[in-house]
């Protein structure tokens, strides 16, 4: 079917509040809004974080999505009367947009299991179809939020299907940061490829590597990261929707469900949104958002683990480790002059602190459904948007601010090497055991190389040393 585009003109609003009903009474309602009766009250009832709809632009254009492809499906169905069928997609086509954002008032946490993010979305949708048609805001008896916008529907399908949409987007921007910070440390891998150095394990002198091959683990790991959020992102494109109140699909009409899917899919350009298929469990069970949380939190913790290694392989830069330079950014002290101190790292292990943090909120808010419905996803969602958000941009101003800008102390690795016991490891085999352990030993005793005291005793002629020693021997890479 196609529907007609509307563009009658529209009647100037009022400059007198309006008066609207609900179930439990009238309430006045701003001449100016596009919201009515049932956000009035939620803005009343849940003044709990201070950010509103309007602050996740990616959930408002998600409601806006649903409403518009159950619009057209309840057309298509012969539920819904063509020019009102119009009016509506013409009015949600704008939110999609980015119009009348700053009319999604309620506040992110709310109780009601969504009910009145729902009511918002239908009602600023109603009220700009209305004065499509040339009417004004309000007049419900020609186009009414429930009546038509809500036709076929009900908050337990529409709001999870639209958390699912959202965090999609959420993840989609997620992992196209956490791309770019693996491409920086792949960027220096490469940089680093001959830069020889001692790898270490309980903080203790290990065996050699190069500093490439540490920054290409790096690089390896945030690969591994994207593959698994990549995968949990597929399990928020199975929806509930036709499900209506538990998942019966009572109101709705037959066809309804498909088709409101199908345009779905075209309306987002996500080939892969499909129906559940038993929407009874669907409509009850969280788990993508347990298993998204996990996932999130898997990422977070390896993400504040390299920038642990990043503030330890730059600490000093003296006294400590003082093996790369991080980019100067800011004074680090208001007393002790000169020190600059790791700060781009820094705020992004918070991020990972708080994404960890989080995703106890999530565990506990899924758990915390009874029977056919779990009341708790708006926490879900601000949660998980949030986490999601935040290390998008932890990501973004790690790899802008810091990674793209690190260089090498060579010549302290190089020291480094030539002077730790590490070296004997490599020499083991030809040693053997006992005599590797004697010399380690008393190379820390004296403080001398290893290589002097190996020369000293003549354990391994100079050829071999050299063999021994040569970095490809040293690193397992075939030529540095």
């Amino acid at each position: 079917m196609s529907l007609t585009p509307l563009s009658r003109p529209v009647e100037p609003p009022s400059d007198r509040p309006r008066s609207e009903h609900d179930m439990l009474g009238c309430v006045e309602v701003p001449a100016d809004a596009y919201y009515g009766v049932h956000t009035v009250r939620a803005v009343a009832n849940f003044p709990v974080t201070g950010e509103t709809l309007a602050a996740r632009p990616h959930l408002i254009r998600a409601l806006a999505a649903v409403k518009e492809a159950a619009t057209r499906a309840n057309a298509e169905v012969g539920a819904l009367d063509d020019t009102l069928a119009a009016a509506i997609v013409d009015a949600c086509a704008e939110i999609r947009g980015g119009a009348l954002h700053d009319h999604f008032r309620v506040d992110l946490v709310q109780g009601g299991a969504g009910t009145s993010t729902n009511m918002n979305a239908n009602e600023v949708i109603a009220n700009r179809a209305l004065e499509l048609l040339g009417r004004r805001r309000g007049e419900y008896a020609v186009l009414h939020p429930l009546d038509h916008v809500n036709l076929g529907q009900s908050t337990n399908d529409v709001y999870p299907t639209a958390v699912k949409l959202a965090l999609d987007a959420h993840v989609g921007a997620a992992l196209t940061a956490l791309a770019g910070l693996r491409e920086a440390f792949a960027a220096k891998a490469a940089e680093f490829a001959d830069v020889l150095k001692v790898g270490r394990t309980q903080l203790q002198d290990a065996v050699p590597m190069t500093l490439g091959q540490e920054f290409g683990a790096f690089a390896a790991t945030l690969a591994e990261d994207e593959q698994r959020l990549a995968e949990a992102r597929l399990l928020l494109h199975e929806l509930n929707l036709g499900g209506t109140a538990i998942g019966t699909g009572l109101n709705a009409r037959p066809g309804y469900r498909e088709r409101a899917v199908e345009h779905l899919r075209r309306l987002t350009g996500i080939p892969t949104l499909v129906s559940a298929p038993d929407l009874v469990e669907a409509t009850q069970d969280v788990g993508v958002f347990v298993q998204l949380s996990g996932v999130l939190k898997r990422v977070a913790v390896k993400l504040s683990k390299i920038c642990n290694d990043l503030r330890l392989l730059s600490s000093g830069p003296q006294a400590g480790f003082g093996e790369i330079n991080l980019p100067a950014r800011q004074a680090g002290s208001s007393i002790m002059p000169g020190k600059v101190n790791p700060v781009i790292p820094e705020v992004v292990n918070q991020i990972a602190f708080e994404i960890i943090g989080n995703d106890v909120t999530v565990t506990l808010a899924a758990e915390g459904g009874q029977l056919q419905l779990n009341a708790f996803e708006p926490v879900i969602y601000r949660t998980l948007s949030a986490g999601l958000d935040h290390l998008a941009a932890g990501a973004g101003v790690l790899t802008e601010h810091c990674v793209r800008g690190i260089t090498a102390n060579a010549d302290r690795l190089a020291e480094a090497v030539a002077a730790s016991t590490g070296l004997v490891t490599a020499l083991g085999p030809a040693l053997g055991h006992e005599t590797a352990c004697a010399v380690a030993l008393e190379a820390h005793r004296t403080g001398r190389p290893a290589l002097d005291l190996i020369r000293e005793r003549e354990l391994l002629t100079e050829a071999e040393l050299r063999l021994l020693t040569s970095p490809a021997s040293l690193t397992g890479l075939p030529s540095l």
